[in-house]
């Protein structure tokens, strides 16, 4: 009789192993003091730090089926910037430092390859907003995923003082909107993405040159959700509240932070909307009502100030520009566009 081993199973644990190997050298670099024991425990530990009344404020989220498009592609070198990034803005909302980050994978097959650069990613990410990679999961599920695909989420954790916490509250009559660009559709929409050009029958499209983008259709729907948290770091002090335009887009996610009794109407006219998501449209039967509820339509970020430090936080935070201005209203429609 043949043995019966966990790999005839579908489960390598050598390239387990393998992987544990590579992720510690990838996630060390963006480790301080603060981090306390190594990768490889079965809970992470982090000193925080220096703060009088902290509160933590935390997030998890994921990339959505953008995931789909970077398997057609074979192209996972950007994939965790997007994890990390969509995670992090979220956090930065409430004016939250981001400190440490966990990740969970989950694979049919494990390809090492793959998952290092899915960290390489993430850690990169990480560095940039001096946030730990402190720890993770990478879970081998044979018979749950088929060959080739595989699932990820990403969870943070920030601080924030109780007196520093952006809440929306103050928001009134006569503030305004400033809106910082977002460089593409991020990390939402691409179920619609992929269902308007076709492309689970046919991924040729993914290969195209566009000269209005640059590169082909496929690099510009890959391009990494930035992250905002170093753009809006220095002007927190200055403002009222922010919304992370993410799925839903400024219909949806503008009105979390209002309080009662207010709205808000957008100039289109004062942004340009990337390229990727115009040809989009062009390419498609999509409503503008629609376009407007699943893509962010040019806006990663949307500020909300008083008018007369408006100037000063748009001359502090790279490519801000007025979007538009907070009236009063009880009516539904929170948002105008």
């Amino acid at each position: 009789m043949t043995e019966q081993t966990y790999k005839a199973a579908g489960v390598n644990l050598d390239a387990a192993q393998d992987v544990k190997e590579r992720i510690g050298a990838i996630v060390k670099p963006t480790h301080g003091p603060q981090v306390l024991g190594g990768v490889g425990g079965f809970g992470a530990m982090y000193q925080l730090g220096s703060y009088r009344d902290p509160v933590l404020v935390s997030s998890t989220d994921g990339v959505g089926t953008k995931l789909k498009l970077a398997i057609m592609m074979d192209k996972y070198d950007t994939i965790g910037e997007d994890l990390v990034n969509a995670c992090v803005n979220d956090v930065i909302v409430c004016g939250a430092k981001p400190l440490f980050f966990l990740d969970y994978l989950a694979v049919g097959e494990l390809e090492p390859s793959v998952v290092e650069a899915l960290i390489q990613g993430m850690a990169r990410a990480c560095s940039e907003v001096d946030c730990a990679l402190i720890g993770g999961e990478t879970a081998k599920m044979p018979g749950l995923y088929i060959d080739g695909e595989f699932d990820m989420a990403g969870f943070v954790v920030g601080a924030v003082e109780r007196n520093d916490i952006l809440d929306g509250s103050s928001i009134s009559a006569g503030d305004v909107l400033i809106g910082l660009p977002s460089n593409g559709l991020h990390t939402n929409g691409y179920s619609l993405v992929r269902h308007v050009l076709g492309l689970d029958d046919d991924q040729s499209p993914l290969s195209e040159q566009v000269p209005e983008l640059g590169n082909t259709l496929g690099e510009a729907l890959l391009m990494p959700h930035p992250s905002y948290v170093g753009a809006v770091a220095g002007v927190l002090s200055q403002i009222k509240g922010m919304a992370h335009i993410t799925g839903g887009g400024l219909i949806e996610n503008v009105p979390r932070v209002l309080p009662d009794g207010v709205a808000v109407r957008f100039d289109t006219s004062t942004w340009s909307v990337p390229p990727v998501i115009t040809l989009l449209q062009e390419r498609s039967s999509i409503s503008r009502d629609e376009m407007y509820r699943v893509f962010n339509m040019g806006l990663g970020m949307v500020l909300i100030c008083e008018p007369s430090l408006a100037d000063d936080v748009v001359r502090q935070v790279p490519d801000a520009r007025v979007v538009g201005e907070v009236f009063a209203s009880d009516d539904d429609a929170r948002v105008i566009i």
